[in-house]
């Protein structure tokens, strides 16, 4: 009997593996939509800004109504145009903001662009070193809060955050000025510079805007520390209001990060709560401040219209609150329309830099 042999059978050609999906176009990707959701933000804003202010009525009636005849009254408002049907009007506002046009002040007859890069510098300055303050006192005490957490040191520092961001500004801008400026007459009580920083900081060619870099320029230490010593009650009180919240968000962080596993692997080696604190916690509790930063400018400009008036910082929010009680309208629309888009770009940059540092963000 012959027995027949059969050939093997061929293997199966192994399967192609296919390549890693790349996510090099993610960032990309995600860069692009938000760009893009710039337009639609600022177009919404803008259009808020435009209703509101017109809801009261036209600016000339606003300004000067009861103050002339009817008349008189009429021929002005058919002059600047207020009596054509408000769409069209509306769209001739886009138009000028298009253009970088926001209008003429009722007031003084300034086109409100010059005032936006008049006291622009003073704002972003005031929001610089409001930031500085609240990373510095935030920071550091909500790492000292979860180190002792649920201890006396930690319930102390929690209701100094509670008592930070629940504070108007105004008052504690009030308090600051009263302890440190009448009771022990160690910083001044008001404004940017005193006149005679001013007039040494103006004789500069090409003058900023920015009183610190300007005192710079200038050669004279007594200029800079003029300009410092003025900037530090607006600051902190302006800076507190954004250092409570970060001080919880490090706070919580923190904690959650002490309870992962990799941190326990760690612990059990016998590494110390304070080193596990400053190399593995500290980190990871940064990205949520980050993700936070574009909300926060929008509360710190928001608090500067309170911080500046308080302090005579003739800022964007100082000239805010002045044209508001004159009701110029066109240039508290103007203004509003620019801190605005302000708000805008820096939600986007600040989107951006919490994709580049954590890429959960984007994906």
């Amino acid at each position: 009997m012959t027995s027949t042999t059969t050939a093997p059978a061929s293997s199966a050609s192994p399967a192609k593996r296919r390549p890693p999906k790349s996510s090099g176009g993610g960032l990309g990707r995600y860069i692009i939509v938000r760009a893009l959701l710039i337009i639609p933000t600022v177009f919404i804003l803008v259009t808020l800004v435009f209703v509101l202010m017109r809801s009261t009525g036209d600016p000339i009636t606003a300004k000067l109504g009861g103050q002339l005849p009817a008349d008189q009254l009429a021929e002005r408002i058919h002059a600047a145009g207020y009596d054509r049907p408000i769409i069209v009007q509306y769209l001739e506002y886009l138009g000028q903001i298009a253009t970088g046009n926001f209008g003429t002040t009722l007031t003084d007859n300034r086109p409100v662009t010059e005032i936006l890069v008049t006291y622009g510098a003073a704002t972003l300055e005031l929001a610089f070193y409001a930031l500085l303050v609240a990373f510095v006192v935030g920071i550091p005490f909500g790492l000292i809060a979860a180190y002792f957490r649920d201890k006396g040191q930690d319930a102390s520092l929690r209701v100094f955050a509670i008592l930070c961001y629940a504070t108007p500004v105004f008052f504690s801008g009030l308090l600051l000025k009263l302890i440190f400026s009448v009771w022990l007459g160690w910083l001044p009580v008001a404004g940017r510079a005193s006149v005679s920083a001013q007039l040494q900081m103006e004789l500069l060619p090409n003058k900023t805007g920015l009183y610190t870099i300007d005192a710079i320029m200038t050669g004279n230490p007594a200029v800079l520390g003029d300009v410092l010593a003025h900037a530090v009650l607006p600051a902190i009180a302006l800076g507190l209001l954004t250092a409570g919240v970060f001080l919880r968000l490090v706070r919580t962080n923190v904690i959650g990060t002490l309870s992962t596993d990799y941190v326990d692997a760690a612990r059990s080696r016998g590494v110390s709560e304070y080193r596990l604190v400053r190399k593995h916690a500290y980190r990871p509790a940064l990205i949520p401040i980050i993700t936070v930063i574009g909300l926060q400018i929008a509360l710190l400009l928001g608090g500067a219209v309170l911080t500046e008036t308080t302090f005579e910082w003739k800022g964007l929010g100082f000239m805010l609150s002045e044209y508001l009680q004159a009701r110029d309208f066109v240039a508290v629309q103007g203004i509003v329309a620019l801190l605005a888009v302000i708000v805008a770009l820096t939600n986007f940059i600040v989107d951006i830099i919490a994709a580049l540092i954590d890429p959960r963000v984007r994906y």
